[in-house]
């Protein structure tokens, strides 16, 4: 609050006992904040051989609580090998599908894995509502993400030292799809490099991604408040 950050989306692991109880507690301490639930793909292992329970078990997960607001982090992650690839693959898609019939947003998370991230959202049809969580990709993923209706989303990785390449795409993603993020506890921004990221700390996005567009950082609070609040709803 003393930081001047109004509210957040706070993702939660779709079963995660500890993780809920631990969502209870920040309902009580900041009411704004709203929540995203879903299954990562570090997680997609869990419930192989069985995706076709996905859904029904994930639609009551959701529509308990009035302030989960969006599907996430779902998608495909490549780089770890964590889930086989086939099982990434179907269990994102029954979770695009899930956000399709409850018509919510997705929180996405695509590393190395560009081109079936979006064949899935592709073949889902109709524009994407959602965002492309701490991007990290390149110019041609970020216009491909544009092109299905998402928002961009950056975090602390863009006020590293050699993260010029994602400064400059920060720089002309349009305004009205333009969303900052922590991803707290991790990747704390540049000074905070190496301790426990803070939601306050999105601040530091906020002015690397006003610098690179040479706006002030009042300029760019605004507009990712009015396309948070736009994108999810509250």
């Amino acid at each position: 609050q003393q930081a001047g950050v109004e509210t957040a989306l706070c993702i939660l692991a779709a079963g995660d006992v500890d993780e809920e109880a631990r969502a209870e507690v920040l309902r009580n301490l900041w009411p704004s904040v709203s929540f995203a639930c879903g299954i990562h793909p570090h997680q997609a292992n869990t419930w192989a051989g069985r995706e076709a329970d996905l859904a029904a078990y994930l639609r009551d997960v959701v529509t308990q609580q009035d302030d989960v607001v969006a599907i996430g982090e779902i998608g495909l992650d490549y780089h770890y090998d964590f889930a086989p690839i086939e099982v990434q693959q179907e269990v994102f898609a029954r979770q695009v599908a899930l956000a399709r019939e409850l018509r919510l947003p997705l929180v996405i998370h695509c590393r190395e894995a560009e081109a079936d991230t979006w064949a899935i959202l592709r073949e889902a049809g109709a524009a994407v509502a959602g965002v492309l969580h701490c991007f990290t990709g390149d110019a041609k993923a970020a216009q491909e993400a544009l092109a299905l209706g998402l928002h961009v989303s950056f975090s602390g990785i863009a006020t590293f030292s050699r993260a010029e390449s994602l400064r400059e795409i920060a720089s002309w993603i349009p305004e009205d799809r333009l969303l900052v993020e922590t991803d707290s506890p991790y990747l704390a921004p540049v000074p905070h490099r190496g301790h426990r990221n803070e939601p306050a700390w999105v601040q530091r996005v906020v002015e690397v991604v006003a610098g690179a567009r040479k706006v002030e950082p009042d300029v760019i609070a605004a507009a990712v408040l009015r396309n948070f609040k736009g994108l999810f709803s509250v």
